[in-house]
């Protein structure tokens, strides 16, 4: 038997097998590359989510002790804001309960002494005869600046 013809014939399939061990392989390290850069990306993304989320906590942290009562009413009393009275309240029959009362200002206790004037008496609301309407107290929406004692002028002064 001639040696020829067979070794022809092994020559394509041993190419073919060749060449796609090698184009296997060749993908198999693009994927390889790919999957790496991903796995790279991913780490990153943690990191800033990480990142974010401890700045989130830290906002969060600032919002709440903002938010406590004792810090609101420090600011309420920086900002010229004084406690509420006793309230009434009208019932769905049109009758009231409780006896309202008006709110006292209370000083400033925040700034130093030499930097606020001596804050002036309040007079007790004034009262006024039946069916005359409600009497406006000092400071109250509507009132003129003149109204006002200078403490109250001050703390509600646009540059504040």
């Amino acid at each position: 038997m001639p040696a020829g013809p067979s070794n022809a014939a092994r020559t394509p399939f041993v190419l073919l097998v060749v060449l796609l061990l090698g184009g296997g392989l060749i993908s198999l390290l693009l994927l390889n590359s790919a999957l790496n850069e991903g796995s790279f990306r991913l780490s990153e993304l943690k990191k800033r989510t990480t990142e974010l989320t401890d700045d989130q906590q830290a906002l969060q942290r600032d919002v709440d002790s903002a938010s406590e009562p004792d810090a609101l009413a420090r600011r309420a009393r920086e900002l010229g804001m004084v406690p509420g009275g006793s309230p009434a309240f009208l019932g769905p029959d049109g009758k009231v309960s409780g006896v309202p009362s008006t709110a006292s200002a209370a000083p400033v206790t925040a700034a130093p002494k030499s930097a606020v004037p001596e804050p002036l008496p309040v007079p007790p609301p004034a009262t006024a005869p039946a069916g005359s309407g409600p009497v406006p107290t000092p400071g109250a929406p509507g009132t003129s600046a003149q109204a006002r004692t200078p403490a109250e002028q001050s703390s509600t002064s646009p540059g504040r």
